[in-house]
């Protein structure tokens, strides 16, 4: 299938021509961003290299459009359920004609004639070279390499003419340094002889019959799946009509005939499902039909993308599947001959994409996130805005938490935990997307009776006898999104429950996650035709998203507007649907990390689901 464009084009000609000239004033500096740790100044950016700029326009009424969205989703308020069409959204969110005159203005008097709109005009696209981005940002690019190889062409200043700095919210690439990295932690750190003790010491059999017959350590599957979170023997009754979708990035591809042999062993009824999922490229993102290629198997990448539609078609069949593939890394070609620039960070491409079309899946899972801190703030509320737009169109958007504790970075290593401030202050470091208010993120469990917090000390033994990474569920606040109020009362009483706990290493008044939490650890899949197992909050939030889109078929067979965007439901009265989690382990950053406590904690949110009950307080019926 070619490549889905984000963009579509927009003669702008004569209504820019037409547009009265704003008087040029002087540049003024709009942003700056200190280089995050881990990454080292190369040298200037050749200048004739091509970038793809997004200019984020100030958005028209995002207000009415953030107001709309809780109302819709509070479940108490008379609008509940009544979610707003593709073109309500854009109306809303459509900068005013002030905005576009000033900017289209600015680019026409800088020689700039070609860019495209995303369906709302809230982005503007612009291909230019480095030299232009320069000139046209009063600004210096130059070539920062990150530990593990990445290149980025990148800034930490730029400026816009003083008058254009209250209709432009973000420009990018300048200032971000994100990589979007997976959530997963199956790679083994070495393959030895099993010599140490398996199962743990502290595992606890399940006691429940169909359970234990279901569930083992040694690897989870969808049989497993179903029979703990009860939607065993669930008969789908509108497949056509709901609809779940993933997200892939850094070149994930999910390979088709290794999800064949996984439906064949662990759920055969399943099998067609691994042949017609949809399968949709965007900006570039990389699409074949057949086995990984040799490049692929030797880089070890389309674990997480196998991972995903495995969890997905094992829990969902014969529900219509989406995968999505976004380029957008790097955000920067080689030279002007190489043709058209991949797209800017991967997020904004996927998200500008979903919003364009009339009908997105109405849950979709992501299981990629990287540290808030490297994303400018500008940039990562204009992206977390477009997700509220999804929201409020009726799309339950769902984020992994991390792999890592309250560090967001490999390990339990308190040096990785510096904030990217200037004075290298040691502090917890929360995730983005996670963070982002207008998405529900997941957190990860393991065992089965009780369900604990997935918690794995560095080389602790696996059951298929290799020493796997240090492994906790991502948790944690934000620095850049204050606490929601649908959050407020529950995290003010866990703040109360721990006190002074990690006083002055994370932000009392920010965003909580996660918001919920699924089974985390050693599931089982197939990658290069192995059957392995992997872990990580990226195998949770699959597995949940899974389980949600069941909730749909049932809602909307019994006459139910879709779950949307699911926090304030959940944190007014949809908690009562989930299993809480009170034992197991957190950490990072060298610190013991948040504790679990009975109701919510940022740990594993209001914990686990149940098919049943969910379905009950939303509404429906099994």
């Amino acid at each position: 299938m070619p490549g889905a464009s984000i963009l579509f084009a927009a003669a702008i000609w004569a209504h820019a021509a037409l547009a009265v000239p704003v008087a040029r004033s002087a540049y003024a500096v709009k942003e700056t961003h200190y280089v995050p740790r881990r990454w080292t100044l190369k040298g200037r950016a050749p200048k004739h290299q091509m970038l793809a700029l997004q200019i984020g326009v100030k958005q028209g009424d995002f207000d009415a459009l953030e107001r709309n969205l809780y109302e819709i989703s509070d479940p108490d308020h008379a609008r509940y359920g009544q979610h707003l069409s593709h073109d309500e959204v854009n109306t809303l969110v459509k900068p005013t004609d002030e905005a576009l005159d000033a900017v289209h203005e600015w680019l026409l008097s800088n020689g700039i004639g070609e860019f495209d709109y995303s369906q709302a005009k809230d982005w503007i696209s612009v291909k230019i070279s480095v030299e232009k981005a320069e000139e046209l940002l009063a600004t210096e690019y130059s070539v920062y390499v990150h530990q593990d190889g990445t290149e980025h062409s990148r800034t930490t200043e730029w400026s816009l003419p003083r008058h254009l700095h209250d209709h432009i919210d973000t420009i990018q690439p300048t200032t971000s340094f994100m990589r979007a990295r997976t959530n997963d932690v199956g790679g083994e750190r070495q393959l030895k002889k099993r010599d140490g003790p398996w199962p743990p010491a502290d595992y606890q059999p399940p006691t429940d019959p169909a359970i234990a017959r279901a569930c083992s350590i040694n690897g989870t599957t969808p049989e497993c799946f179903k029979t703990l979170y009860k939607t065993k023997g669930y008969k789908q009754k509108v497949a056509g009509k709901n609809q779940i979708g993933f997200n892939n990035y850094l070149a994930e591809v999910p390979i088709r005939p290794d999800a064949a042999l996984f439906l064949q062993k662990y759920e055969p009824s399943a099998v067609k499902g691994a042949y017609e999922y949809k399968f949709i490229s965007i900006d570039g993102g990389p699409y074949h039909d057949g086995p990984s290629t040799p490049t692929e198997l030797a880089n070890g990448t389309d674990k997480e993308a196998n991972l995903d539609v495995q969890t997905i078609l094992g829990m969902t069949y014969p529900m219509p599947v989406t995968a999505y593939t976004t380029g957008g890394e790097p955000p920067q070609i080689p030279d002007e001959a190489a043709g058209d620039p991949p797209g800017n960070e991967p997020y904004l491409a996927w998200v500008t994409y979903a919003l364009s079309q009339k009908k997105p899946p109405q849950v979709i899972s992501t299981s990629y996130g990287d540290d808030e801190q490297t994303v400018p703030i500008a940039y990562a509320k204009r992206v977390c805005s477009s997700f509220a737009q999804l929201g409020a169109r009726g799309v339950t958007l769902l984020f992994s938490s991390g792999d890592h504790g309250v560090g967001n970075a490999a390990g339990n290593d308190a040096s990785a935990c510096i904030s990217n401030d200037g004075k290298n202050t040691t502090k917890f470091l929360p995730s983005f997307p996670a963070s982002c208010p207008y998405v529900t993120t997941v957190g990860a469990t393991q065992n089965f009776q009780p369900e604990t917090a997935a918690y794995r000390p560095a080389d602790s033994l696996g059951p298929d006898g290799a020493l796997h990474a240090y492994y906790a569920s991502g948790s944690g606040f934000s620095d850049y999104f204050p606490r929601p109020s649908y959050q407020d009362q529950a995290v003010k009483s866990y703040l109360k429950k721990i006190g002074s706990l990690h006083k002055g290493l994370y932000n009392t008044h920010g965003r909580g996650y996660p918001d919920i939490a699924a089974q985390g650890l050693y599931f089982q899949y197939f990658w290069n035709a192995t059957n392995a197992v992997i872990s990580g909050t990226s195998a949770s939030t699959p597995l949940t998203a899974g389980i949600l889109a069941l909730v749909n078929d049932a809602l909307i067979s019994s006459g139910k507007p879709t779950l949307g965007f699911l926090n304030p439901w959940l944190y007014k009265k949809g908690y009562k649907g989930f299993t809480d989690i009170l034992s197991g382990g957190n950490g990072g950053c060298n610190t013991t990390g948040f504790p679990l406590t009975e109701g919510w904690d940022p740990v594993t949110g209001f914990g686990t689901p149940i098919f049943p009950e969910i379905v009950k307080l939303a509404g429906g019926k099994c």
